[in-house]
């Protein structure tokens, strides 16, 4: 119900709803002032298989919204209305889901969010899609993976357009902690670079890393924080409960270029991220919104299956 009233906050720019097709995979995302972004994102995923992108432009004022507007698979909606007030734009992709994603497979990303899955190098997201539909799985889980340059994040020179992991391309291979949340049976995974440089007195407050981002969505179903966990219940259930391995993936976080520093300061006096912004106060009192997040058991990624050997995600049984 509260989706449905966000979502009289969204006014259409570019409605191309009408070029979905019943098989095709949806991608939903929240933005504001991305343009040195955008780019880049939408090619990544238009060469994963994404058919189509359903974005909402929270009041962008750097050319963003014009150059989603113009893009011919985008469905593009903006709002004024305060990103805090709709979950951190959940709501407004709750809304736009129920209307637009029942009985596709929908993706849910921020723009600095990039998936990576078994076989991603080899497979389309629709290889993925089909052999989770033969395995009667609704939803697929994946954990964030902070990545960051070597030196000073301010030191990097990100243009629009570039691959961000041309320079933001090492990460934490361990420093991760799990937890279960007995009330809505999600997992709860914190640590890595966030962790160690900013929250290092008190873990508990670092950002969370656990995402179900892939679900086979139907009208009911909801996030309820973030993309963290959902409702029913059943769709937090993206591990095997006995202690094995189910089939899992990672979101590549491009967060720390040299863009950080003015969208840190920016962020921690507007005041509109989770609990008032206070992960973006957090990087100044540490440390600034300059850091340097590489130390010695640093590691540069290669690809997926570096991931897994690793055990920060797992192929299980799709072979």
């Amino acid at each position: 119900m509260r989706a449905m009233r966000k979502g009289q906050e969204l006014t259409p720019v570019a409605d191309r709803t009408r070029q979905i097709g019943p098989d095709d995979i949806l991608l939903f995302c929240t933005f504001r002032n991305e343009d040195v972004r955008l780019p880049f994102f939408l090619d990544y995923y238009r060469k994963l298989g994404i058919s189509h992108f359903l974005l909402v432009d929270n009041d962008s004022n750097d050319g963003g919204r014009d150059f989603a507007q113009a893009q011919p698979d985008v469905s593009l909606w903006t709002t004024k209305g305060a990103y805090g007030d709709a979950r951190y734009g959940v709501d407004w992709l709750t809304y736009l889901q129920g209307k637009y994603a029942d009985g596709h497979w929908a993706l849910t990303v921020d723009v600095d969010e990039f998936f990576v899955y078994p076989f991603c190098d080899t497979r389309p997201i629709r290889a993925l899609a089909d052999w989770l539909d033969a395995s009667a799985v609704r939803s697929f889980g994946a954990m964030l993976l902070d990545m960051y340059p070597k030196g000073p994040v301010g030191d990097t020179t990100y243009e629009r357009g570039a691959d961000p992991f041309q320079t933001a391309n090492w990460f934490d291979p361990g420093n991760y902690i799990l937890s279960r949340n007995k009330l809505l049976n999600n997992l709860w995974i914190q640590g890595g670079p966030r962790a160690r440089n900013f929250f290092a007195t008190k873990p508990k407050q670092a950002p969370a890393l656990n995402k179900i981002p892939f679900v086979k969505w139907r009208k009911p179903y909801a996030y309820v924080s973030s993309t963290h966990m959902m409702l029913p219940r059943g769709l937090n259930l993206v591990y095997d409960q006995q202690g094995g391995e189910k089939t899992s993936g990672i979101l590549l976080h491009a967060k720390f270029l040299n863009t950080f520093s003015a969208r840190a300061e920016e962020e921690a006096v507007r005041g509109e991220h989770y609990r008032a912004g206070q992960e973006y106060k957090t990087y100044a009192e540490r440390h600034g919104t300059d850091p340097d997040l590489w130390c010695q058991w640093s590691e540069q990624y290669i690809n997926w299956r570096q991931l897994e050997i690793l055990g920060l995600m797992s192929k299980g049984n799709w072979a």
